[in-house]
């Protein structure tokens, strides 16, 4: 059988070496070279079977190698980067623009022949004979719906969740408008011994005062006037399993009695019945108020305070959670190109400055709203800051210059900058709406020369 071939391009010979012997003894037949233009150069044979890239090059980015490659009439092999700064937005990046996978410098060399023999199977099971009929019928794979995120407060929210989940405390998650409040609750079901039971979510706000007994405990056709049909209540209706209270603050006091009385007693009796049922359910309950605040008010009871708040979890807003922000922005980007049919690939680097800077009231919901808005009037590759609405940028804290306030940020819009404009400086400078001279001196100060 023939050898799979493998070009590597990395510019760092002491480390191309060492990878190229390394495969070579696990029976690869390796090319190497420095830079795109070779590169290019050695592609135009044809013959391979992986691409394995450097993100930086002297020449040009590694990315701008597959966008050549998709121009070219030869198939594409699978395409491996590879990057020293393993920052997300650069393998975001590099995955959107078509690599097949990438890894992160310092790697572990078996980590990457897993990578490279799962991608070399991939594109054996993708004959040529079926490969146009794969191309035409397969599917890509729906994104996530939600995500936790790599911040230090998403981190310690999820790990709370994961503690609290598999018992049966009621659990009170606080937190402001479009936050997850509901989707922490459905964590909560799901990583509990419940999760094979319902789940019914209820929103308080939307419940009139005058439904709100029935909405809960049910009630017997005829019991009063439009009762036209027997009615399950919420507590009966998530039997065994969770019962998740949204913005309970707007309870009127006399459901919260009957609340309260049902939690202590695990019974409730449908409205116009004579019948008490027995109900096993975990409680969640959500509220973007100050229960504390409303109890010392009289608006809320402190006894079903406590019965509902034997764990609080609160939920950072968006804009604590810095380190979340774009990662938020492609995954909702993601969706909004399934959902829309469109192929957006990113967005600016003024735009990302200014989602890192923009406070977000409504969090999550609203830069969902925001972005799906925006990838609807995206006409480029990339969403800029004329598909934003006015009020995302109008109040920005730096209009006419990129952010430069903390390495993190830097770094990011730096390297965004210089993906976008094929390592042009003096364009990379322009798009960052920077002088060149400072441009350069950020360069020497990170490292990214």
């Amino acid at each position: 059988m023939d050898k799979r071939k493998i070009l590597i391009i990395e510019d760092d010979i002491t480390f191309a070496l060492m990878l190229k012997t390394w495969l070579s003894r696990k029976g690869f037949d390796i090319t190497h070279t420095g830079n795109v233009a070779d590169a290019q150069k050695q592609l135009s044979k044809g013959g391979f079977d992986l691409i394995l890239s450097d993100l930086r090059l002297p020449d040009q980015e590694g990315i701008m190698l597959l966008a050549w490659l998709k121009k070219q009439n030869f198939p594409v092999p699978p395409f491996i980067i590879m990057t020293s700064y393993a920052d997300i937005q650069s393998a975001v990046l590099a995955m959107k623009s078509g690599a097949s996978d990438y890894i992160a410098k310092p790697f572990n060399p078996e980590a990457l022949l897993i990578k490279i023999n799962e991608l070399l199977q991939q594109k054996t099971e993708l004959s040529p004979v079926n490969n146009h009929q794969n191309e035409s019928s397969a599917k890509a794979p729906a994104p996530p719906r939600f995500m936790e995120g790599k911040s230090e407060q998403a981190r310690q929210l999820y790990e709370y969740i994961r503690l609290v989940a598999p018992t049966d405390m009621s659990v009170l998650v606080n937190g402001a408008s479009g936050t997850g409040k509901e989707h922490i609750a459905q964590e909560i079901h799901q990583l509990s011994k419940r999760k094979d039971k319902p789940f019914i979510a209820i929103d308080c706000g939307a419940i009139p005062r005058e439904l709100a007994a029935s909405e809960f405990f049910g009630h017997v056709k005829g019991s009063f006037t439009g009762a036209l049909t027997d009615k399950t209540g919420a507590l009966v209706a998530a039997q065994g399993g969770t019962l998740f209270l949204d913005e309970i603050g707007n309870l009127s006091y006399e459901v919260q009695v009957q609340l309260l009385r049902a939690l202590q007693e695990r019974k409730i009796k449908p409205i116009g019945s004579n019948q008490e049922i027995t109900v096993d359910i975990r409680l969640v309950t959500a509220t973007n108020e100050n229960l504390e605040e409303a109890i010392n008010k009289g608006n809320f009871r402190e006894d079903l305070y406590h019965r509902i708040n034997e764990f609080t979890l609160r939920i950072p807003t968006l804009k604590e959670r810095q380190d979340d922000i774009l990662l938020f922005a492609d995954l909702f980007l993601d969706q909004a190109n399934q959902e829309l049919g469109k192929h957006v690939i990113g967005f600016t680097s003024e735009c990302s400055a200014i989602f890192l800077q923009y406070s977000w009231p409504g969090n999550l919901r609203q830069m969902k709203n925001v972005i799906k808005r925006a990838a609807l009037l995206a006409s480029t590759d990339y969403i800029s800051l004329s598909e934003l609405p006015p009020e995302i940028y109008e109040h920005s804290e730096t209009k006419t210059a990129m952010p430069l306030r903390n390495e993190t940020t830097e770094k990011i819009l730096i390297k965004e900058a210089l993906e976008k404009t094929g390592n042009n400086k003096s364009k990379a400078a322009r798009l960052l709406q920077i002088d060149r001279k400072t441009l350069y001196n950020k360069l020497k100060l990170y490292g990214l020369e």
